[in-house]
């Protein structure tokens, strides 16, 4: 009699449980559908900004700020704009008329500068000319944006909003929070091109005589903008913003458009920063890969990775790999980029990747990545402005048919003027993502993020506690409780619950035209 109680105990339990996973799997495929009806019947921003989209994992700090937004705190602060360039400038005189400039309040106030400075700090209003290119005005932007340091606060309040606005629950934001201090440091150390030996000469160096007091630094600054962010939003206040419930990490931005002892500065800055301050979570490469530097010694700073990796431990690493096409470099710089990112680099992630179709043996290259688990990191607008890749061109076509896990991501959301739902949407009308692979890609920014912890779904008791819409039990709480990771995407789950529980086709009245 107990063995039969028991028998149908656990029957019942299944068949529950059974019944609640059939529950959901039907309620997304409705959700699906109904997200796709929004999409073709003009709703598709409201109905893609309410989806659950993890989080963004390609994404830099400066970039991600609207033009608009860098002049009205230039205009707060006091700072100037050379209209001859456009552009934003810190006082080099008493006043920015002594300094032959007007001030960024004046510019910000007059239509026609506020215009020009908008169109010149992104591609808004960007039109391709002869010996310009959207790859020309990309990055061009970058080097025409002033603030102040203490801005940084603010900054992380502004992508966060924006975020949260969009039901989005994770940031990691590329940030170079130390540049300028590192170049008298390391002026007068000679490089050999051993990587061994050269880090030993950089921590012989004025360099690795700072490198604790440059950590520290990095530290403080972190601590005083997550502090000036809280503020800004009122997180600590009886009506906190949307944006206090965003989580926010960050990976040490490289570079590597400088002489090889100024990037291994950078690099190994970056490892240190990763062991002690925790909301570092890994280490990315930046600056247009084209440039000459960057192609002429890409190779010897994946063996600089490469060294620390070995000597100091491993870290996280994301890198830049593959943002090329035809045209923009020879044919023979196509060829080995994403593969030395993974192979010596020691990549867990690839960004952009828009090259792999013209690596040696890619095929075998897309099986190792499927193999080894390796994300790539899709950025549908950016490799578009930037590169001409898009639609049937662009290799997200040969990452899915491959299998290579991918999420979407926004790069420089501000200089791009998009956001996250863009980008989502982008990828729903240009390929026709299914629903479940369009969620799938929104749980993968938070499975391969750099979050600590282990990932929910390597948790059996989680994964049944979800198939069966129930709270999580005693051994998934556990997990929740010490991961970072499963936390969010225990979230994200929930959020996604709602959502499709709720997503709908609305019904229509009859009218004159029924």
């Amino acid at each position: 009699m107990r063995f039969l109680v028991g028998l149908l105990i656990a029957c019942c339990g299944w068949f529950g449980s059974a019944t609640a996973a059939q529950d959901a799997d039907r309620l997304a495929r409705v959700a699906g559908d109904a997200l796709y009806w929004h999409l073709d019947n003009g709703r598709g921003r409201q109905a893609f900004e309410m989806m659950p989209k993890g989080g963004d994992i390609h994404t830099h700090l400066r970039g991600a700020i609207y033009a608009e937004t860098w002049l009205e705190w230039a205009a707060e602060d006091g700072l100037c704009a050379d209209m001859n360039v456009p552009e934003l400038r810190f006082k080099e005189r008493a006043t920015c008329e002594e300094s032959g400039w007007i001030t960024a309040a004046e510019a910000q106030s007059v239509e026609f500068y506020r215009y020009e400075l908008i169109n010149a700090l992104s591609t808004r209003s960007y039109v391709p000319t002869n010996g310009w290119s959207g790859h020309n005005q990309f990055f061009g932007t970058f080097a025409k944006i002033a603030a102040k340091p203490q801005r940084l606060g603010d900054q992380l309040a502004a992508v966060a909003e924006r975020a949260g606005r969009q039901n989005i629950l994770y940031l990691e934001l590329m940030e170079t929070i130390l540049l300028p201090q590192l170049f008298p440091l390391v002026a007068d150390v000679k490089m050999t091109g051993d990587a061994a030996t050269d880090y030993q000469a950089l921590m012989a160096s004025p360099f690795g005589a700072k490198l604790d007091e440059l950590t520290e630094n990095i530290q403080l600054q972190f601590a005083y903008a997550k502090t000036r962010k809280r503020e800004v939003l009122g997180c600590d206040t009886p009506s906190p913003k949307v944006g206090c419930d965003v989580e926010i990490r960050f990976l040490h931005q490289v570079v590597r458009s400088f002489e090889p002892a100024m990037v291994y500065a950078q690099i190994i800055l970056g490892w240190s920063v990763m062991e002690k301050a925790s909301e570092v979570v890994g280490l990315n490469l930046v600056a247009p890969e084209d440039g000459f530097i960057a192609l002429r010694d890409y190779t010897q700073h994946m063996r600089m990775i490469d060294h620390l990796y070995q000597a100091r431990g491993p870290q996280n690493i994301s890198l830049h790999a593959g943002e090329l096409a035809l045209g923009l470099v020879r044919p023979r710089q196509l060829r080995f980029h994403i593969r030395q990112a993974i192979e010596t680099g020691h990549a867990k992630r690839i960004g952009h990747g828009v090259a792999i179709a013209f690596e040696d043996n890619h095929e075998q290259l897309l099986e190792k990545m499927v193999a080894e688990d390796i994300l790539v990191e899709i950025n549908l607008t950016s490799n578009d402005t930037i590169l001409g890749i898009s639609g049937p061109d662009h290799p997200i076509v040969l990452y899915r048919d491959m299998e290579v896990p991918y999420t979407i991501s926004t790069d420089d959301e501000g200089v791009s003027r998009i956001d996250l739902t863009h980008e989502y949407m982008r990828l729903a009308r240009t390929y026709q993502v299914p629903y479940f692979e369009i969620r799938q890609a929104s749980r993968n920014s938070l499975t391969y993020s750099f979050l600590n912890g282990d990932s929910l779904w390597t948790s059996d008791e989680c994964q049944a506690d979800l198939g069966a819409g129930r709270d999580p039990g005693n051994k998934c709480q556990q997990l929740l409780d010490k991961s970072d990771k499963a936390r969010l995407q225990w979230k994200l789950e929930q959020r996604f619950k709602i959502f499709e529980s709720n997503m709908k086709v609305p019904e229509r009245k009859l009218n004159s035209f029924n």
